[in-house]
This record gives structure tokens, sequence and C-alpha cells, in this order.
């Protein structure tokens, strides 16, 4: 079952059908070859793949990122972040940065972030005299903080992988490495911009201006200390933090910045509900393709075997890293988080790597896949948003990819930038 299963994925996805439907088309046709299990336990396990507490925070997180969108919270940030940084040489870069990982930690969603705030920043920039393609690969390469810094879809779909880390564990474990992400993203646009004479129009803003911009920013800021700290002190659950959060986004966008009406709510719902049932749908999917691999005990078996190989942790933690390199480069981060994790994850228990250090990296690994050419689906998202061929797209990419190599490298080698922040607070 386990070869008719990995050729069947192969198969279906070379001929360009649909993630979701190649998964679960393959465990249909594993489970007819293997003649052991009726049909309808597919089925089966893709309902119970999605019938979890847990996962019922992943719709409310993206409505209240819809509902933060609908309440003009983009154009907030964006004058926020743009107030610090957009006077400095390259500063419409900077300004990019901040404002894309800002709002990583509302929307939880690289593509949120570029269809978004990153698709009027690269705009701002191209006017202001940058290369329209080097604005749609800073803003592609930004974007893929989203999954990483909290609340982050990814990380919950992690979690009900692997039961040796929790969501909120997951939430801090994110911070330092989105931080550092951002940081390397923008000592990238320093040099380019060196490099290229890139020079700003803006002028700084008075003092005036900056507190104004900052106090109609703190409402939409403090959403991000809200769920952090609500789950840290236990006031609620991450799932319950994501109900908190669609009351509070349309609070904001109706009765603070009186930006949202109640016409565009049916719009705001209908988005909302059809990038849930996408995400959902691989999740079920996911679930049953990985219920062929659990019966065929494959993760067992790898576990066993590469233990005996008397590996190094460090050692397994380099070949996991080309690895999911080179997986990225063809799935999306949901379901290689589906696949690989309930693989992958008791190997490095048993090698005695941190459960979230081993999250991280293999979460910052997998979104890194969206970026990297032929197949990174942020880059076809950021193509068409930003409206640049792709091929000047990827033309801008490398020194974008060398510096988030540099960063998983740091992760890699430093399991303290992923567990010190968890541990300090309490969370194990």
């Amino acid at each position: 079952m386990s070869l008719t299963l990995f050729v069947a994925i192969v198969v279906l996805m070379a001929i360009g059908m649909p993630i979701a439907f190649a998964l679960a088309m393959a465990a249909s046709i594993a489970v007819l070859a293997g003649e052991h299990y009726p049909q309808i336990v597919v089925f089966k396990e893709m309902f119970t793949g999605l019938d979890s507490f847990p996962l019922m925070a992943v719709p409310f997180f993206i409505l209240a990122a819809e509902l933060m969108s609908g309440g003009a919270l983009t154009v907030v940030l964006l004058r926020f972040a743009a107030q610090f940084v957009g006077h400095l040489r390259g500063g419409l870069g900077y300004a990019n940065v901040l404002s894309l990982t800002l709002f990583s930690g509302i929307s939880g969603s690289a593509m949120a972030d570029v269809a978004g705030p990153g698709a009027m920043m690269s705009r701002m920039m191209e006017k202001a005299g940058y290369d329209r393609s080097y604005a749609a690969a800073l803003t592609a390469s930004t974007a893929i903080v989203g999954p990483i810094i909290p609340p982050s879809i990814i990380m919950i779909i992690y979690a009900l992988q692997d039961e040796n880390v929790s969501v909120g564990a997951l939430f801090m474990a994110g911070f330092v490495p989105g931080a550092l992400i951002a940081l390397a993203m923008a000592a990238t646009n320093w040099w380019v911009c060196r490099r290229r004479a890139f020079s700003s129009s803006e002028t700084r803003p008075s003092w005036r201006e900056m507190l104004r911009n900052t106090w109609r920013a703190l409402p939409a800021l403090a959403l991000i200390v809200l769920i952090l700290v609500g789950i840290r002190f236990g006031v609620f659950t991450p799932t319950e933090a994501s109900v908190v959060a669609v009351f509070y986004a349309l609070a904001c966008g109706k009765w603070i910045y009186r930006t949202l009406r109640w016409s565009a709510v049916p719009a705001i719902l209908s988005r909302a509900a059809l990038l849930t049932a996408a995400v959902l749908l691989i999740v079920g999917a996911s679930a049953a393709f990985a219920w062929v691999l659990t019966i065929e005990r494959l993760p067992q078996y790898l576990a066993e075997t590469i233990v005996a190989w008397h590996l190094q942790p460090l050692t397994f933690l380099l070949a996991v890293n080309v690895l999911l390199l080179l997986f990225g480069i063809f799935l999306e981060p949901l379901p290689g988080v589906m696949i690989l994790v309930p693989i992958l994850a008791p190997i490095a228990a048993s090698l005695g790597i941190d459960p979230l250090h081993f999250a991280i990296v293999v979460i910052v690994n997998l979104t890194l896949g969206m970026i990297t050419p032929p197949v990174g689906g942020l880059l076809f998202v950021t193509s068409v948003t930003v409206k640049v061929g792709m091929s000047a797209l990827v033309r801008e990419l490398p020194p974008f990819l060398i510096a988030h190599l540099l960063v998983l490298a740091l992760l890699t080698l430093f399991p303290a930038l992923s567990t010190w922040l968890p541990h300090v607070l309490g969370f194990r």
C-alpha cells in the first residue's frame, strides 16, 4: 500500500491535480490496491481529521483577519510603519517589512499579507522609484513571516500532528524566528538599496503626526497582545482566543475605526468561508493520507531505521533541512506538515531534539518553499497581485533566499532561539 500511495500522489501531482484531491485520491487508490479495507474508511478518516476542537480556531482566525482588513486595518498599519522608517534610504522597503510583520500578527497567512498590505506597499514603492520586480520580491520574501509569527494556522495544524507541543507554546516559539526573518529582510533591503541607490522621497512626519498615527494604530496592535496575554494567563484557550479575535475585529472595524459597513459583512463572510473550506479540505485529505502511512507503520519503520544509524541530532536536523527544502518546492506548507510531521517528529524526539525546536525548523523550512522556484505558490500570488512577470520576480529573489537560509541555519544550530521565550513564559 505504501508504494501505491507514493506512486499515486506523485503521478496525480505531476498532472496538475489540486493537492487536496490528489491526497484523497492517492489514499483511496492505496486502500483499493491493499484490498484489506473498504473505501468508506477514506471518507471516515477525512471526517475524523476534521473532528477536532483546536481545529475550530482556523476559520475564526481567518474571519478575524478578513474583518480587520475590511475595517481599514491595512491602511492604519501602513501609516504606523512608514512614519518610523519611510524617510530613510530604502525607507519604503523597511516600511514594507515592518507593516507585513505587524499584519502577520493578525492574519496568520502569507497569502493574506501579500494580497493586503503587501500589494499596497509594492505600489507605493514603485511610485517612489523602486523597481516593481524588486518591490514584489521583497513583499513575497517578507510575507512568509505570516505563518511564523502568531497567530498561525500552520502552527495550529502542527500541534494536532505532534502531541509533544501545544498551540500556545508554538505561538510563543514563533516570535524570535519571525523577528529574525524580518531583520534579515530589512538587512537585505539595506544592501540592495545601497547598491542601486534607491532613495526616499518621503519626509519625516512631525511628532504630532507620529503620535496621531500611533494612537490610531493602538487598537489594531492591541489584538496581538490580547490574544497572547489571554492564552499565557489561561483566560482562554487558543481556540477561544480565535472567537475573541473575531468579535474584537468586528468592534474595531465598526465602532473604533468606523470603516466597516454592515453591507460588506456578507462578502467578508463569503471570502472567509471559501478560504476556510480550502484549508480544511486539505486537512481532511491529509488525514486520510496520513492514516494509510500509519497503518503501514511507515513512521515507526523509519524511526527505528534512523535510530539504528546512531545519527547525531545535528546531523539529523541538517538532513531534515535538505529534505524539507526539496519537499517544500513542490508542496504547500499545510499538507507538508500533515504528511511529514507524523513521520519525522517521533524520530526527532527519539534523538533528544526539543519538540519546539524541531517544530520551528520544520515550519520555517516549509514556508520557505512558498517562495522557492519553480512551484512556490506565494510567487504566483505575488505576481498576480503586484502585476509583475514571474521571470522578473524570480531574478530578484537570490539575495532574499540567501538571507532566509542564513536565518534557517541559525535556528537549526541554536535551539534557544526557538525554545527560550516559551520556556521563560512557562510553556513546556
